[in-house]
C-alpha cells in the first residue's frame, strides 16, 4: 500500500511523429511507496477543450477559480461505502469464487452482495438503485451494469443457486483444513407468505408464533468465518440438520478429520449415537442438558468440592462412555440465575395470590376447578416456574406454596454447566475445549448481523423455494465480505482489536471474556487511539457514504463533463487505508 494518498495533477507530454507534434494530457496521481515514487494514471483528458484542461490543471495545483467560468454539478452519488465494500470484495477475489470468467450474471450477483451490505432492500428496490437514472449510489456505474431489468436480478439469483455447491467448496478449500474445528448452529426467520413448501410452523426464534418460518444452518471455521449455509423447512428440529452438515464437510469438502462444535440442543445423545460415534476422524464438542447435569449431581459425580481450587474440573461417568466431561462453574452466572429465579417466583406468587383471592371474595367468587385451573395455567406458562410450586385446585378453593426442597436442589447447580467431548486431552486440553464451545458465540454474532443489525435477511420477498435458498446464501456471502471488513476496520470500530492480549491476561476460560485496555478506552472516550470518533460498522458505512462521486462540467462549455470525488475526511482516509483499497 502507498504510504500516503499522493497528489493529483495534470501531466502533459509531447511527441513528434512525421513532422507533427502530438500532445497528451493525463490526469495522474503521484505517490510514494516506500523509497519509490510512483505514478498512477487516472484518466486521459486529451479530448477536452484546451481551456478546460488548463482550468483543471490550475485548480489541482491549488490556484483559485477564475471568475469567468462556473462549475455545474450535474449529479452527485454516494460512493465511499460502495468503494470500500466493492474494493474488499475484489481483494478477497470473491468474483473468481463466484465464477472463473466474467459474465453478466456474476456482475449482478456482485452488485447484490455489495448492495446487501451498503443498503439492504428487496431485489426490486435494488434494481432501481442500480439503474443510472434512479441510482442511489455509484454501484451500478462502478460495475458498468448499464440498463437493468427487474427480472435480471431474479435470474442472477437462480444462477447463484445453481453454483452454490461449487462456491461453498471453494470457500471450504480456503478456510477449512484437515483436522479443523467447525462451528455449526441454526436459526430461523419468519415469513409472511404461504407459497413456499419450506414454510412451516415451528419454534420461532423471532417470537412470531403466528407466522410460518424457515430454518437455516450456518457452518463457520474456528475463527467464525462463514463457509456454507443450508435452508431447511421451518418445522425441522435442530438435531435433524446435523447429519447433512457432517456429510457436507466430510464428503463434499473432503475434510476427513474434523471436530464439530454444536450446542446441547444440536449435538444430542441421540445424534451422537446415530451419526457421530465410532466414525473415524469425526469428533465433537457439545454440552449436557440440565436433566443430565442433575442426574450426575444425584450420582455424586458433580460435587461442590470440585470447585475448591478451580472453576472447572474433568470427571467421568459410565453414562457417557468414551467421552470427557468438563464441569464448569461461573459465579456470575450463578448469581444471575438466582436473581432471575427470585424475580420469577415473586411475580408468579403475586398473580397466584390474586387468583386465590378471587376464589374467596364475597361477590362473584371464582368457582370451578376448570376455570381456576385455566387461570393458573396461564400464569405458570408465562413465568415457567411451575416445578417450584405445589398447587391444590378444588371447585371452590385454590391454595399454593413453594416447593423449597426442589428450589434448593436446583439452586445447588446454579452457574454449573458441563462440556462433553470425544476429543482426546492430548489434542484439546480442558480450557481449549471450553474455549471451543464458547466460540459458538461467533456463529450467533453472524446470525445477529445477517438477521437484524446489518444485512436484514428478512422480510423475505421470494415465493420459490430455490430463490429463498439463494437469498439466504446471498446474505451469507455478504456476511463473508463484512466479516473480513470488520477484522480490518476493528481499530476504528467498537470491536476489540486487541483481543489476543486480553485473552492472554484472562484468569480463567470459564469467566467472562475480558475487554482489552484499548477496547475499554474506546468505550469510555468514544475515540480511537489517534483521536478519531469510534463507529459501529453500520455508522462507519454511513460516514463513508458521504464521500461522493460528482459529475461536473464547466458552464457553457459543451463536452466538458468529468467526474470528481469529494475530498475524503481523515477518518475516511484511515478506513480506506485499513481496508487496503482506494476510493
Amino acid at each position: 500500500m502507498p504510504s500516503r494518498a499522493g497528489a493529483v495533477h495534470v501531466a502533459t507530454t509531447k511527441r513528434t511523429y512525421k513532422g507533427r507534434v502530438y500532445e497528451t494530457h493525463l490526469l495522474r496521481r503521484t505517490y510514494r511507496d516506500g523509497d519509490q515514487v510512483k505514478h498512477q494514471t487516472l484518466g486521459n483528458l486529451s479530448h477536452l477543450p484546451p481551456d478546460l484542461i488548463e482550468t483543471i490543471r490550475r485548480r489541482l495545483r491549488g490556484d483559485p477559480p477564475e471568475t469567468t467560468g462556473q462549475w455545474e454539478i450535474l449529479r452527485s452519488l454516494p460512493h465511499g461505502h460502495v468503494a470500500a465494500v466493492l474494493g474488499t470484495l475484489k481483494a478477497l477475489d470473491v468474483e473468481s469464487v463466484l465464477a472463473s470468467r466474467p459474465c453478466r450474471e456474476r456482475s449482478l450477483v456482485v452488485a447484490m452482495i455489495v448492495a446487501r451490505i451498503v443498503q439492504p432492500t428487496s431485489k426490486l428496490a435494488t434494481a432501481r438503485a442500480l439503474r443510472d437514472e434512479t441510482a442511489s449510489t455509484s454501484l451500478g456505474r462502478e460495475l458498468g451494469l448499464g440498463a437493468i431489468e427487474d427480472e435480471e436480478l431474479f435470474e442472477a439469483l437462480d444462477w447463484l443457486f445453481e453454483r452454490q455447491v461449487r462456491i461453498e467448496t471453494k470457500l471450504a478449500k480456503s478456510h477449512l483444513a484437515d483436522g479443523t474445528l467447525v462451528l455449526y448452529d441454526v436459526t430461523s426467520s419468519y415469513y409472511t407468505g404461504r407459497r413456499s413448501a419450506l414454510l412451516q410452523f415451528g419454534y420461532s426464534r423471532d417470537g412470531q408464533r403466528g407466522l410460518p418460518q424457515i430454518v437455516y444452518g450456518l457452518l463457520c471455521n474456528a475463527e467464525g468465518c462463514p463457509v456454507a449455509v443450508e435452508v431447511f423447512a421451518g418445522n425441522t428440529a435442530d438435531p435433524k440438520t446435523l447429519d447433512k452438515q457432517v456429510a457436507k464437510v466430510r464428503q463434499r469438502f473432503g475434510v476427513q478429520r474434523v471436530v464439530f462444535v454444536g450446542d446441547r440442543g444440536m449435538i444430542t445423545s441421540r445424534r451422537i449415537d446415530e451419526d457421530l460415534r465410532n466414525v473415524e476422524g469425526l469428533e465433537w464438542i457439545s454440552a449436557l442438558r440440565a436433566d443430565s447435569i442433575k442426574s450426575l449431581a444425584s450420582q455424586g459425580v458433580i460435587q461442590p468440592s470440585l470447585f475448591d481450587q478451580r472453576d472447572l474440573a474433568e470427571v467421568v461417568s459410565p453414562d457417557f462412555p468414551g467421552e470427557r466431561l468438563i464441569v464448569c462453574r461461573n459465579p456470575l452466572l450463578a448469581e444471575e440465575r438466582a436473581r432471575k429465579r427470585r424475580e420469577l417466583l415473586a411475580a408468579t406468587e403475586q398473580e397466584l395470590a390474586a387468583i386465590a383471592a378471587a376464589t374467596r371474595r364475597a361477590k362473584s367468587p371464582l368457582r370451578g376447578a376448570a376455570a381456576i385451573g385455566l387461570r393458573v395455567g396461564k400464569v405458570l406458562n408465562r413465568y415457567k416456574v411451575a416445578k417450584h410450586f405445589e398447587l391444590t385446585i378444588q371447585d371452590n378453593e385454590f391454595t399454593y406454596h413453594r416447593s423449597e426442597a426442589q428450589i434448593e436442589e436446583e439452586s445447588a447447580l446454579d452457574g454449573i454447566y458441563v462440556i462433553r467431548t470425544s476429543v482426546s486431552a492430548e489434542a484439546f486440553g480442558s480450557e481449549d475445549t471450553v474455549r471451543a464451545y464458547k466460540d459458538l458465540s461467533k456463529v450467533e454474532r453472524a446470525f445477529r448481523s445477517i438477521k437484524t443489525v446489518d444485512l436484514k435477511v428478512r422480510p423475505i420477498f421470494h415465493w420459490l423455494d430455490d430463490r429463498i435458498r439463494a437469498h439466504v446464501f446471498l446474505c451469507m456471502l455478504a456476511y463473508y465480505v463484512e466479516w473480513h471488513m470488520r477484522r480490518k476496520l476493528a481499530p476504528i470500530l467498537f470491536d476489540d482489536h486487541d483481543r489476543a492480549r486480553a485473552e492472554a491476561s484472562r484468569g480463567s476460560i470459564v469467566s467472562r471474556a475480558p475487554r482489552s485496555e484499548v477496547a475499554r478506552a474506546k468505550d469510555e472516550t468514544r475515540r480511537t487511539e489517534d483521536g478519531m470518533p469510534v463507529h459501529s460498522f453500520r455508522t462507519l458505512l454511513a460516514d463513508l457514504g458521504t464521500l461522493a462521486k460528482n459529475r461536473v462540467r464547466l458552464a457553457g462549455v459543451p463536452g466538458s463533463e468529468l467526474e470528481l470525488l469529494t475530498q475524503p475526511t481523515p477518518l475516511q482516509e484511515r478506513a480506506f487505508a485499513l481496508l487496503g483499497v482506494a476510493p
